[in-house]
């Protein structure tokens, strides 16, 4: 995994929250959801078929975790999702990664997708800080 970097358009609209195993994990800054941004450690890799086998089971597994954790962040925010949004789009950025994200029957942009849409809600720095600790508490325990 040496040589990886994250491409720098993930830095305007999130903040990396932790390593995995396979992926590097950010938080999406947009208040109006619980959001998390999986990333493989692996350079060049824009799709999931250019993964190895056992990679692409890690990236399934990773995936679960981070769904489970979005339900986490959610409920404590005291607004748990009614469905959960996974995606590996990347047709803006092209560098394979899984968009993880949480979804109320309430939320402004309910039903329709997430992508493209206004601009995000930045959190305050106190709920970013808050979300990173609520990440770094579940990282070593199962989803």
């Amino acid at each position: 995994m040496s040589g990886f970097r994250p491409d720098p358009a993930f830095d305007a609209g999130s903040v990396f929250a932790v390593d995995w195993p396979l992926c590097h994990v950010r938080l999406q800054d947009d208040a109006r959801f619980p959001w998390l941004i999986l990333i493989p450690r692996i350079e060049g890799v824009t799709e999931i078929e250019q993964l190895p086998v056992r990679d692409r089971a890690t990236l399934l597994e990773e995936t679960v975790r981070a769904g489970a954790l979005v339900r986490r962040l959610a409920e404590a925010a005291g607004q748990p999702i009614d469905k959960l949004n996974i995606a590996a789009l990347g047709n803006v950025t092209a560098q394979l990664h899984v968009h993880v994200v949480g979804r109320r029957r309430d939320d402004p942009l309910w039903p329709d997708p997430v992508w493209g849409r206004p601009e995000a809600v930045r959190m305050t720095s106190d709920q970013v800080q808050a979300s990173i600790v609520r990440i770094a508490e579940n990282v070593t325990g199962p989803p």
